[in-house]
């Protein structure tokens, strides 16, 4: 059983980022399942550090874009949004080329708070960096 409260795919979900930073880094949505978000983001001159490794921020920027999202796509955004309170990552595994994969899947789904756990894996598979984001759910003023 779907968590979405609405029908999407990954390209209206690229569409809803136009013009917004996850455009800028090139993050695009690639799956939608049931209960989780799909979205991958180059290794390049955008998202390296200056030793050309991924950036971690980067890597949490990956994460909340997913797991934001994630959130604003289960509440009726007429009358509530998500926002991010807290995130945590622990970075594993370098990347340096190619794409990483983000996948995002919820912890707890509460009326007033959610938790997603965002494992971003490289192009091999190998765990990069494991996040795990808490959103409010807020009134929309």
């Amino acid at each position: 059983m779907s968590i979405w409260i609405r029908p999407f795919t990954p390209a209206d979900l690229d569409a809803m980022c136009a013009d917004t930073a996850v455009e800028h880094l090139d993050i695009r949505f690639a799956e939608v399942g049931d209960d989780y978000l799909v979205a991958t983001m180059p290794v390049d001159h955008r998202t390296v550090q200056p030793m050309r490794l991924l950036h971690g921020g980067i890597s949490c920027a990956l994460a909340e874009t997913l797991g934001s999202l994630a959130s604003n796509l289960i509440v009726d955004t007429d009358k509530q949004l998500a926002v991010g309170t807290e995130i945590n990552a622990s970075h594993l595994r370098s990347a340096t080329s190619g794409r990483v994969t983000g996948t995002a899947r919820p912890i707890r789904l509460g009326q007033s708070q959610h938790v997603w756990e965002i494992r971003i894996d490289d192009a091999a598979g190998k765990l990069v960096c494991i996040a795990r984001l808490t959103n409010s759910i807020v009134p929309r003023r």
